[in-house]
Formats: structure tokens, C-alpha cells, sequence
């Protein structure tokens, strides 16, 4: 592993390098990670901006949209002055403005079956800030496709939920969880349904906290656990995930191979 820190990353990454789960060898595991962010929302703001100052070298941001007056609220990536511009242009002047060494790409597309595999397999780790099923679901049968460890987060109203899938190694995957998407119109959006932008916020820096750990190999991973905060009730609990024998992802019979099954579907990477 190169250790060839310049003083002035030195000085950056002291308080990190002075862990004994980091170190000198952990950080330079950081810089040399790629990872991929999709959407620069809420989830995606606070996740993008803590990963940029920790040192991961390389991060990619998926997002078509542009930044609206509503979104302000929480995406804390971007300004007043930047309404109207490409989200992803709009994080990555944030995320370069706090740590200009890193390297972000942005990628202003929506995310499809046509995309997803080149576009994941491209990166070491994968990120879902999204807030609709449709991407949920092309992106986590992409990462297992790809062997891709996926980092996933979802937020509404004032509840957040985040665990790790990595079935490639063994584990549950996101189709063990929920085996398909839910009927249109039964789960509404933050749009719809409204969230505390604080939420988005604490669940984006533990996203990027357990993007961190994957990375470093520290810690206890939570593939096989999912972690959901109350926030109105200030509690987290964890529930246990077990791999579903008969996931058409994942099983011994899968029946997923390819991304055919969402060639139909039109995935915006809509943030949360």
C-alpha cells in the first residue's frame, strides 16, 4: 500500500491516521477507493460531503436533477445561489470545496438497465440515496450482478432505515429483504409524505460511516442487520436479515441473471 501522504494531507487526515483501526495504511486505503454515490439528495448530500473530507479518492455521483428551492431544506450540498444547476455539478463543487485533492465524477444520467452494470463495475462500492423503488431495485440486482457491495439508506417523515448488502461474500441480499417492489401509490415518497431534514442527515453520515468500515475492514459490518432510528422517539433498534432461500436474486434458484426484468422501466435517480 503507498503511503505517500504530501504534509499538507498529513495535516488533513491527522485525526484519522492517530486511530489504530486507520493509520497511515487505512488512509491510504481511502484515497484509493472508488466509490459511487446515487443521488445528490438528502441522503446523498451529507454522504458525499463526509466521504470527499475522509479521503476516498475517487467519488462518483449519480443524479439527473436539478436543484430546486424545495430541496434546500435538506440536501445540504447545495446553495441558494446554485438553484437551477445540475445537482451533480452542484455536489461536486461542494464536495471539491472541502477537500480539493479528491476526484468526484459526476454523472447527470438516470440510471437504467442499459447503464447500471458498465457504471457500477466502475467502482469498488455502491451507495443508494435514492427514494424510489424502481432504482432501489435496478441497483441492488446490478451490485450483486457486478459483486458489488452495496450501502443502502432510506428516510421518511421522521424515520430512517440503513444496512449493508454483500451477498457476493455471503448474506442476505436487498431481494431478501423485500422480495419485490410494492404496488404503485402504496408507499409514498418524501415528496408526498414530507421529512425532517435533520433525518436525512443522520442517516447519510452513517452511511458514510459504514462506507468507511467496509472500506477500512474494521468494525462490525452491518451485511445481515438492519438498523431503523425513530427519531421522534430517539431510538435505534436492529433487526436481524437472513438470506432467503428461495430470492429470485440470490437463491440457489435465481432466476435473475441480467438486468432484462427492468429494460421496461424508466429509473430516475430521484434523490431523497
Amino acid at each position: 500500500m503507498d503511503l505517500d501522504f504530501s504534509e499538507d494531507e498529513i495535516h488533513r487526515y491527522a485525526r484519522h491516521i492517530l486511530l489504530a483501526e486507520v493509520g497511515g495504511t487505512g488512509q491510504a486505503k481511502l484515497k484509493t477507493a472508488r466509490v459511487l454515490v446515487i443521488g445528490a439528495g438528502g441522503l446523498g448530500s451529507p454522504l458525499a460531503m463526509y466521504l470527499a473530507a475522509a479521503g476516498i479518492g475517487t467519488i462518483g455521483i449519480v443524479d439527473d436533477d436539478r436543484v430546486e428551492l424545495s430541496n434546500l431544506q435538506r440536501q445540504i450540498a447545495h446553495t441558494t445561489a446554485r438553484i437551477g444547476s445540475p445537482k451533480v455539478e452542484s455536489a461536486s463543487i461542494a464536495a471539491t470545496a472541502i477537500n480539493p485533492d479528491i476526484r468526484v465524477e459526476p454523472h447527470a444520467l438516470r440510471l437504467t438497465a442499459d447503464n447500471a452494470l458498465s457504471l457500477i463495475s466502475r467502482y469498488d462500492l455502491v451507495c443508494d440515496g435514492t427514494d424510489n423503488f424502481a432504482t432501489r431495485f435496478l441497483l441492488a440486482d446490478g451490485c450483486m450482478l457486478a459483486r458489488r457491495t452495496l450501502v443502502s439508506a432510506a428516510v421518511l417523515r421522521f424515520e430512517g432505515q440503513l444496512s449493508v448488502f454483500k451477498p457476493h461474500v455471503g448474506g442476505p441480499c436487498y431481494r431478501c429483504l423485500f422480495a419485490e417492489a410494492p404496488p404503485d401509490g402504496t408507499v409514498p415518497t418524501c415528496s408526498e409524505a414530507g421529512v425532517l431534514g435533520s433525518v436525512t442527515g443522520v442517516m447519510g453520515s452513517l452511511q458514510a460511516t459504514e462506507v468507511l468500515k467496509e472500506i477500512l475492514g474494521i468494525g462490525e459490518s452491518l451485511a445481515g442487520r438492519l438498523l431503523i432510528w425513530d427519531a421522534l422517539a430517539s431510538r435505534f433498534r436492529t433487526v436481524r436479515l437472513r438470506p432467503d432461500p428461495n430470492c429470485a436474486l440470490c437463491g440457489p434458484a435465481a432466476t435473475i441473471k441480467d438486468l432484462s426484468a427492468h429494460r421496461d422501466v424508466s429509473s430516475p435517480a430521484r434523490a431523497v
